[in-house]
């Protein structure tokens, strides 16, 4: 061992016992040998006689680079010794020599090393310099088994490097791949396929491993070669003999099914294809996927038998004559129920689509009025296949009843997996509605009788087909009942699931439930099923919170939908809640359970009980009764937390602020059931009861000014009393919103929901309501300007408050364009002069604010610099109008100042032609606009306007 061979062997060391200085000094002395000019010389003849892998690696390596880095650079004679001495390698040529290394003896990643530099060569060289390479190879191969691994080698790696379209190529990788395989066409294919056949003829018994490797490589060169090849009297016999022989390793018999595999899915004319796939007489190989599901060997059939199929549909698609459509049909016919099998049963090969195949095969039906006996019994055995694939793994189970990282990702998973599967099912009940009912029928009536722990997945997946069928379903046909449904809803309805325990099983069927419930709605004798199913432990009381709570959500639904046929169940369903109202109405603020379990709890059954109680049906004294019950102790609790609040610390203040969010959020839910007519008009008690509410809620903005989750919470009640009590909120709605407004301060969020409140009570109410809230907008509006004009727009771009930036922007400009009020304007346009003074630096310079240099240009400057100024209710005659009108000359100023041409060519070619204004005009506003007087471009500007508004003669509406 030389300090060549030793540096090598320092610089591959990963033991970590080498000193790092050393190995450092090893790796530069590798780079520096790597590149001396002879270094491909070198790197053969260290390859052939070294006995250290490593060794023999790095020369392989750096054989690799040199040829993919200054192969241009090598001389022809550097080339031809490469080249030979490759070959002579590869061909076991000069083996007699002792002292020489044998690399084909060597382990799998030298071998793999060196096809990769031998197809390198070839990627270069092949067919223009060195046409002879595998003419070259094929004599050797009868060296036996280390030469024919060897060239199966090479063939995989050109595949793997260059053919395969599985991998991503360049446009020159394309065309070299091109060149290749036409020059292995005219020269060599024949005979290497003649090859393969003779090796797996003479090793299938002594070398199978070697007969495995040489399909394997074969497999990947059906797709592009003549099929005439290999689709004869020849191979095909050869093929399904391996295939059938039990006593041949599965391997081989597995590359075999591969072989066919990729001789069925060559590209060819339908007429071709059908031909092909008749003459294999598929069905010999049927009765081997029955025996050993998983092994290697069924798994390649399926694929091998799920491909046929696929190949004998498209078949069937494009043929035209009804001769050739008929033997299609009858091949499908022959292997769909071993397919069927192999769906159901067998790890089915990830490129094969079986909804897509199932899609197609649906689809063919439906040129069949009325379905074959066949067909009805695929219909059959596609809900079979459909069953099995939506079917959770029952090694989930624990997993998925409460729900870790596991338990999430598969539900995950299979809610995606069945979206299609489901498309399937209604295409299938499109096609077979009755076959497909009653099979959901027979699922279901299984699956609930004989309902156990064992078979938890089974009924899941039958509640789930019957769910997913029913979006198929009209609303007429829910409510008629139409065909099985008014047996399986009732079904459904009554029973008892001895495994409803299970998170999944109770979620399915509540939803299932919530789903059919309009037939209930016609069918009104099962809404006291309707109402149990909720009521206990199956929906409500489930032991499982994740599912009491989407019972709350689904219950709601039910309640939204059958409204006035509950009136006589009120009473009872108040009592059957009464627990779970009682927990939600008198909250321990102790437990951290209910503290952290999620800001939703309650709300959506008290919006149920909303509904429930708050329509008219309901006597009034009974409907003041259930009011009072739920909002007393929910009003008691917000007074008895803000009085502790106000000498309690920050920390255990935290935790009441979770609390009053849970308990306004149900507040607000039970209001939604209240109707203004109700509460005003026909029993004013009950807005007097919502009216006190509002009182002590707006308490919380007192005690907790600045606590954003609060005032959200609070704001979206009065929301909901703006539009629950009609004017009668008017007397709340002064402190309401001074103590909104006087918060708000920097608060981009915050002033938005106070914006979006105004507008609320701008379009609800009328002018002469309104006046107070007009006087307040306009104070709003004058806040805003006061924030610019004092250096501190930099509040908008805070973290917090940029996500609201695009809502501010949109409503300062609608009220520059468009508020009736001139000064309101005037501010508006003020304060985007500020802004874009703040935020824009020169042309050229990277934006402060991405995106608002653009909606300046584009849509500020358009529509407040000129449409609005063109319409007709725009009265020069006005003082306060000439002021904005000089605001906005001011704008123009300052846009061309910051943005330049960009605005300039933008304003001129977009915004002009569109209002119809002459070329000779448009140049002097260039001018004006360019110039440093603003008094002449204000006086022209005008005068411009008043001229576009007598050609347009009111024939434009610019907003």
């Amino acid at each position: 061992m030389d300090d060549f061979e030793k540096a090598i062997l320092i610089s591959f060391d990963e033991s970590g016992t080498i000193d790092p200085v050393l190995k450092s000094q090893a790796v530069a002395y590798c780079q520096q040998v790597r590149e001396t000019p002879s270094i491909c010389r070198l790197c053969i003849e260290r390859l052939i006689c070294t006995n250290f892998v490593q060794v023999r690696f790095w020369c392989l390596q750096t054989l690799h680079e040199v040829l993919c880095l200054r192969y241009s650079s090598l001389t022809p004679d550097e080339k031809l010794y490469i080249r030979k001495s490759l070959l002579s390698i590869a061909c076991f040529e000069g083996s007699d020599d002792k002292n020489l290394v044998r690399v084909l003896d060597g382990p799998a990643f030298i071998k793999n090393k060196f096809s990769q530099v031998l197809v390198t060569l070839i990627y270069f060289e092949y067919p223009l310099i060195w046409s002879s390479v595998f003419i070259d190879f094929l004599p050797h191969l009868s060296k036996g088994a280390p030469v024919i691994d060897m060239f199966c080698r090479v063939l995989n790696t050109l595949d793997d490097e260059l053919i395969s379209l599985d991998y991503p190529r360049g446009a020159e990788e394309v065309a070299v791949a091109g060149r290749v395989k036409d020059a292995m066409r005219q020269q060599c294919v024949p005979q290497i396929v003649r090859t393969w056949y003779d090796i797996v003829s003479l090793y299938r018994n002594s070398d199978p491993e070697l007969c495995t490797s040489v399909l394997n490589s074969m497999r990947r060169y059906i797709f592009w070669i003549d099929i005439g090849l290999i689709a004869n009297d020849a191979f095909i016999p050869l093929l399904f003999e391996l295939i059938l022989v039990e006593a041949l390793p599965e391997q081989l018999r597995g590359a075999a099914a591969g072989c066919v595999l990729a001789m069925v899915s060559k590209r060819m004319d339908p007429q071709s294809k059908i031909s092909l796939l008749q003459s294999l007489q598929i069905s010999r190989v049927f009765s081997l996927v029955y025996k050993d599901v998983d092994s290697e060997l069924v798994s390649k059939l399926a694929a091998m038998l799920t491909g046929y199929a696929a190949e004998v549909l498209d078949c069937f698609k494009r043929l035209d004559s009804e001769e050739n459509r008929r033997i299609s049909m009858e091949l499908l016919d022959e292997v769909l129920p071993t397919v069927f099998y192999v769906m159901q049963n067998c790890e089915v090969d990830t490129t094969f689509s079986i909804v897509q195949f199932l899609s197609g095969y649906v689809a063919t039906m439906k040129s069949f009025s009325p379905l074959r006996e066949k067909q009805v019994l695929h219909v059959s055995q596609i809900l079979e296949v459909i069953r099995a694939q939506i079917c959770y793994d029952r090694v989930y189970r624990d997993n998925l009843d409460m729900p870790d990282k596991i338990g999430r990702e598969e539900e995950d998973r299979m809610v995606e997996h069945r979206k299609d599967l489901f498309v399937l099912l209604r295409s299938v009940g499109r096609v077979a509605p009755d076959v497909t009912q009653v099979f959901i029928r027979n699922s279901l009536a299984t699956a609930l009788v004989s309902s156990s722990d064992e078979n938890v997945e089974e009924v899941e997946s039958a509640l789930s087909l019957f769910y997913a069928i029913g979006e198929s379903i009209s609303d007429e046909e829910m409510r008629a009942g139409s065909g099985l449904l008014k047996e399986l809803v009732p079904m459904i309805l009554s029973a008892r699931i001895s495994c409803h325990s299970n998170r999944l099983v109770a979620l399915v069927y509540l939803e299932t439930i919530t789903r059919y419930i309009k037939f209930v709605q016609e069918n009104t004798q099962y809404i006291p099923l309707v109402l149990a199913a909720f009521l206990d432990k199956r929906g409500i009381y489930h032991p499982n919170l994740n599912v009491s709570r989407r019972a709350s959500y689904f219950f709601m639904r039910v309640v939204k939908l059958l409204k006035a046929k509950l009136v006589p169940f009120v009473e009872t369903i108040l009592q059957s809640l009464q627990d779970t109202v009682s927990n939600l109405t008198h909250i321990d603020w102790t437990s951290k359970e209910l503290i952290y379990s999620g800001s939703e709890d309650g709300t959506h059954i008290f919006e149920a009980i909303g509904l429930l109680i708050g329509m008219e049906d309901v006597p009034l004294e009974k409907q003041s009764e259930y009011l009072s019950l739920l909002l007393t102790p929910l009003c008691q609790q917000v007074e008895v937390l803000l009085l502790e609040a106000k000498v309690q610390n920050a920390e255990e203040c935290s935790a009441k602020v979770v609390i009053i969010q849970q308990i306004i959020m149900a507040i607000n839910a039970l209001s939604k059931g209240f109707s203004e007519r109700l509460v005003t008009c026909s029993r004013p008690a009950i807005g007097v009861m919502f009216k006190q509410t509002l009182d002590v809620l707006l308490q919380i903005l007192v005690v907790f000014p600045k606590i954003e989750p609060l005032r959200s919470k609070v704001t979206s009640f009065v929301h909901r009393m703006v539009d629950t009590l009609g004017v009668s909120v008017f007397p709340y709605l002064p402190k309401a919103l001074e103590q909104l407004l006087a918060e708000s301060e920097l608060q981009s969020k915050a002033m938005v929901g106070f914006l979006i409140l105004i507008n609320q009570l701008i379009c609800k109410f009328s002018t002469k309501e309104i006046r107070e809230l007009e006087e307040l907008q306009r104070t709003l509006y004058t806040f805003l300007h006061v924030i610019t004009m004092h250096d501190l727009s930099s509040v908008f771009l805070a973290p917090k408050s940029r996500v609201y930036l695009d809502l501010i922007m949109q409503l300062l400009l609608y009220t520059s364009c468009n508020h009736k009020d001139i000064l309101t304007r005037k501010t508006c346009v003020q304060i985007f002069i500020r802004l874009i003074k703040d935020w824009c630096a020169k042309p050229n310079v990277e934006e402060k604010v991405p995106g608002f240099r653009r909606f300046i240009i584009e849509t500020f400057a358009m529509n407040c610099c000129l449409y609005s100024v063109l319409d007709k209710s725009f009265e020069f005659r006005d003082a306060n109008t000439l002021v904005l009108f000089g605001e906005i000359v001011v704008a123009q100023k300052v846009m061309y100042e910051k943005f330049g041409d960009d605005f300039l060519i933008h304003f001129v070619s977009k915004g002009f032609p569109r209002v119809h204004c002459p070329q000779g005009l448009a140049e002097q506003y260039c001018q004006k606009l360019q110039g440093s007087d603003i008094k002449a471009l204000k006086s022209f500007y005008r005068s411009h306007i008043e001229n576009l508004r007598q050609q347009q003669n009111g024939s434009l509406v610019f907003r």
